[in-house]
């Protein structure tokens, strides 16, 4: 694996890989990007890049815009080495590993605003506001640096991944790159596999799988008619549990509006985002 920390090295490298690829074959490249604290979870998606692409490149930063709370960017887990140590075994191909000057030259101040609409009224966008600026600003960095011709995504972050997909969109690179969005992996409990439950103490841990338990409650009781009912039952269950949940909504799958009479055909989401005391954690499951 090569490891690259300056951006400029690093789009010279690739281009030179896309030289060295014989003009009639088609070079792809995939593109995973992480904040690190790498787990089974991201480690799946470097795999399906592998089994899809020439070559595979994995970007891990902790991006400093998309944290709406100080203290939960400087509580952000870091473990580079054993990061590595997963990604040469997996067999990625490239890590880019920039400081914060080069994703932001001009600094963190007065960076682009994006149009994104209803998705940042909603659910995270209402609860973490300026969240998903910054992850647009990141993201758009960081595909300008790389340009991969697919992007791997995790499910567990269902409305980012939306957000994303508006994001490129906005770019106008819709017809230049893919994005493969890829299954939720758990724990044999059912708890999302997540770079946060490394901050969950042992207790916490065995309460943390409520939320799966919730969403397949959701899953299996759902049926045509008003579903606050099952909203009610969830988040009085997680309050049970010691959560302090932000929202559990049902929503169209593919619009995130929310879904009060469900008619039995519409596509439905569950969505889920909680504390446990300081740690806060998400998931998703598609219901119908």
């Amino acid at each position: 694996m090569v490891l690259f920390k300056k951006s400029e090295d690093l789009s010279k490298w690739i281009e030179t890989q896309r030289r060295l690829t014989p003009s009639e074959q088609f070079f792809s490249m995939g593109f995973v990007p992480t904040m690190g604290a790498l787990h089974q979870g991201h480690i799946s998606l470097i795999e399906a890049s592998k089994a899809e692409n020439d070559l595979t490149v994995c970007s891990i930063f902790v991006n400093p815009t998309q944290f709406n709370d100080t203290k939960d960017f400087e509580k952000y887990p870091a473990t580079i080495e054993t990061d590595i140590e997963k990604l040469e075994a997996a067999g990625c191909d490239v890590l880019f590993l920039p400081a914060v000057s080069e994703i932001y030259p001009q600094g963190t101040q007065l960076l682009k605003h994006y149009n994104l609409g209803f998705l940042e009224t909603v659910l995270d966008g209402k609860f973490r506001p300026g969240h998903f600026q910054g992850v647009c600003q990141v993201v758009e960095r960081l595909l300008q640096i790389v340009k991969p011709t697919q992007l791997y995504l995790g499910q567990k972050d269902y409305q980012q991944c939306m957000v994303i997909s508006k994001l490129i969109d906005l770019m106008g690179w819709g017809n230049k790159m893919k994005i493969n969005i890829c299954p939720t992996l758990r724990e044999a409990d059912g708890l999302a596999m997540s770079s946060r439950n490394m901050r969950l103490n042992k207790d916490d841990r065995i309460k943390a799988v409520a939320i799966y338990q919730c969403l397949n409650h959701l899953k299996e009781n759902i049926k045509p008619g008003n579903l606050q009912y099952l909203k009610e039952k969830a988040f009085k269950k997680l309050e049970q549990n010691g959560f302090k949940p932000d929202y559990i909504n049902i929503a169209d799958a593919y619009s995130l509006e929310e879904i009060v009479n469900w008619d039995g055909h519409q596509k439905p989401v569950a969505l889920i985002a909680a504390f446990l005391n300081e740690v806060r954690l998400i998931d998703n499951m598609l219901l119908g």
